[in-house]
């Protein structure tokens, strides 16, 4: 039976119900987040608690309050004139078996129950359901329940998993990426910056090490490494040692480096005109040019300055071992080949951790990628064979803002895959910590949003673009703890919810070995009696 914990006393649909709260609940143990039901006529209502605040029947009885030993006044008061109410906000309405938005409230007086494991399978699904889509992430606090990820549906869009610095966005990205992973719902490819998904990883303020997914997965992930060197120090050996080519640089992808190159609009366009000329040696044209700049900028159109300028910025790619002269379709192409397969990849940077490095391998590689698999999806439309079908693909990128900024987000390519929400079946996964950063656009495109704790005001208001009720549930993600603690919300999620984050430990590791967990024969059975 569940605990009741108070009575619905006023509220609105759209501003959200009041619950009186019952004078023998424990006001410290209800929190913001807290997922309750409320049963009505003929509707049970699921809510979340927003807010919590001290009421009395007359605000005289404040000016002379108990001293700390009258008790007995105490009661008296709690009995009748001082009491707590709680804001809540109605997510999800459940009639005749079936869930639905709420449209209508319930009547006065109508019970507040906190909600029991019954009904967290209701709503998010069971990991042990047969269809293998649902995938375990937390708990509901203060809760012995598993809030689950709908798999199918997280695939279906892009995604974000967004928190400030410390609050373990890694360590969610992880074990998002093992459910995929595990259930085989989509393929990966992680932009791994600091070397922090593939083998082994340190747990954050502890000397105790945590399993990557390729440790986890060997027969599932591989490792394309850029520093080879690197990924043997530290234990293991790369399944391929990643080189590119200058001719695989696109101007397209020095455009989302702006930042980082800071120059000028004139030297874009002067990189157009050299790519005009030049077509895909255009960058080694420039680099080769050394001491005849000014001759070179006369014979392609553009002004010499911004050329001496493109020149001065793009030098320091020759000191990536990893570019190198040549053709590098060997290299995408075992990409492809490990992707048909079902098999998921991961980048590993080792000691070349510089944002300029990592954006410009990040667009190179997801540009060819996204280019062959429009190639493909056309190819399946026009066979309408299931056999020629893509895999689901998901992208993982870090520092998603420098990727996403409103400058380059309509000029890059992962602004384009936001936005085309899996058309050529390409998605993302935006792992950052300044969601302000994004554009608002491409915000708005994300399906499902992991949201750890955020403390600046622009960073919250932007993670709740394109929400219904963000005014409530801004309340909730600012009372978020530090660490493993996050509000899922979006696609993916039947309702927005609080959840203490699933541990990645043993206990986990033992989990997704498994084929998947199958509900015994007694269990079957009382489900359907």
């Amino acid at each position: 039976m569940n605990n009741l914990i108070g009575h619905i006393v006023a509220g609105s649909l759209t501003e959200g119900l009041t619950m009186r709260i019952n004078p023998d609940a424990d006001i410290e143990q209800l929190k913001t987040g807290k997922f309750v039901a409320i049963e009505g006529t003929h509707q049970r209502f699921f809510c979340l608690i927003t807010d919590l605040t001290l009421e009395v029947t007359h605000p005289d009885i404040l000016l002379f309050p108990p001293g700390p030993h009258e008790q007995l006044l105490k009661n008296a008061l709690r009995s009748k004139d001082i009491y707590a109410t709680a804001s809540l906000r109605p997510m999800l309405a459940l009639t005749d078996g079936k869930t639905a938005p709420v449209k209508t409230i319930p009547p006065h007086f109508a019970p507040v129950l906190e909600a029991n494991q019954k009904d967290i399978s209701l709503i998010f699904g069971d990991e042990s359901d047969r269809s293998q889509k649902y995938f375990s992430i937390g708990n509901p606090l203060d809760m012995d329940a598993s809030v689950c990820l709908d798999l199918e549906r997280l695939t279906e869009r892009s995604n974000g998993i967004f928190g400030k610095t410390g609050t373990g966005k890694t360590f969610l990205t992880r074990l998002v990426l093992a459910g995929l992973i595990h259930h085989d719902k989509a393929v990966n490819i992680i932009f791994d910056m600091h070397s922090e998904y593939g083998l082994q990883a340190r747990k954050e303020n502890a000397q105790s090490f945590v399993k990557g997914l390729k440790t986890l997965f060997p027969e599932k992930v591989v490792i394309f490494s850029l520093d080879p060197t690197s990924t043997r120090r530290r234990g293991g050996n790369p399944d391929v040692e990643l080189t590119l080519s200058y001719s695989s640089i696109a101007v397209e992808d020095i455009i989302s480096l702006d930042a980082e190159l800071n120059l000028n609009p004139t030297a874009y366009e002067a990189a157009y005109l050299i790519a005009a000329k030049y077509k895909k040696n255009w960058l080694e044209a420039l680099l080769a040019q050394g001491d005849a700049l000014k001759e070179f900028a006369q014979e392609v159109g553009a002004h010499p300055e911004s050329v001496a300028a493109l020149y001065r910025k793009l030098k320091t790619i020759e000191r990536f071992p990893f570019i190198q002269s040549g053709n590098d379709s060997d290299v995408i192409d075992r990409m492809m080949e490990y992707i048909d397969r079902g098999i998921s990849i991961i980048i590993e940077f080792g000691n070349f951790t510089s944002t300029f490095c990592y954006l410009l391998i990040a667009n190179i590689i997801t540009r060819r990628i996204h280019s062959l698999y429009i190639q493909k999806t056309e190819h399946f439309l026009g066979s309408q064979r299931t056999a020629d079908e893509p895999k689901k693909l998901m992208i993982t990128i870090e520092e998603a803002h420098k990727f996403l900024n409103p400058q380059t987000a309509r000029q890059t390519i992962f602004g384009t895959i936001a936005r085309e929400m899996r058309k050529y079946y390409v998605s993302l996964l935006v792992v950052d910590q300044r969601p302000s950063g994004i554009d608002p656009e491409v915000l708005s495109q994300i399906g499902t949003k992991i949201v750890a704790q955020l403390n600046d005001e622009k960073d919250i208001a932007a993670v709740l673009t394109g929400t219904s009720n963000a005014s409530q549930l801004r309340t909730v993600l600012a009372g978020l703890e530090t660490k493993k603690q996050a509000v899922l919300l979006g696609h993916a999620i039947a309702m927005p919810v609080v959840v203490q984050t699933r541990e990645y430990d043993e206990v986990f590791y033992s989990a997704v070995k498994q084929p998947f967990n199958v509900k015994s024969v007694e269990q079957l059975i009382q489900d359907i009696f």
